[in-house]
């Protein structure tokens, strides 16, 4: 289990953290789920792993769009624009359909953008989904943090 990169969960409201929390672990993922309750703690956590040498990250970024502090667009530019973190996989989660905030999001390159359906049931299974496909599924280059990253990113341009 130890070779399991985490989930990161940043999220303000604990109603959500909970039924996510829960549809994840229904789901048996065995990664372990970090959360973090708003966009300051997110890209603190992130920077002080790429501080630290950390060669992991984690497997998904599972993103609230409105958040106090530091709104989940602002972490996902954030995130998007550093050499050691851009190809993390970021999944945008949000009660809005509002069309300025899914072009901005993937405009930054959000890898996924899943709109939180207000029926407990169809948002319960939407996380249960995301978690699977990101957790599992989805296969991720290797990351490198530093400046090997930045080094590999200034060759391909």
């Amino acid at each position: 289990m130890s070779g399991l990169k985490p989930i990161l969960l940043v999220e303000d409201n604990a109603r959500d953290i909970e039924l996510m929390l829960t549809a994840l672990r229904e789901n048996r993922l065995a990664n372990r789920v970090i959360v973090l309750r708003d966009g300051s703690e997110a890209l603190r956590y992130l920077q002080d792993r790429v501080k630290a040498g950390f060669e992991t990250h984690p497997a998904v970024i599972l993103l609230d769009i409105k958040m106090p502090k530091v709104s989940g667009i602002e972490v996902l530019r954030t995130i998007k624009a550093d050499p050691d973190l851009k190809t993390l996989p970021v999944v945008m989660l949000s009660a809005s359909r509002e069309g300025p905030d899914l072009t901005a999001c993937y405009g930054l390159g959000v890898n996924a953008y899943v709109v939180k359906p207000m029926e407990f049931g169809k948002f319960f299974e939407a996380i249960k989904s995301v978690g699977q496909f990101w957790a599992v599924v989805n296969e991720q280059p290797e990351h490198k943090v530093g400046k090997e990253a930045r080094n590999e990113s200034n060759a391909a341009e």
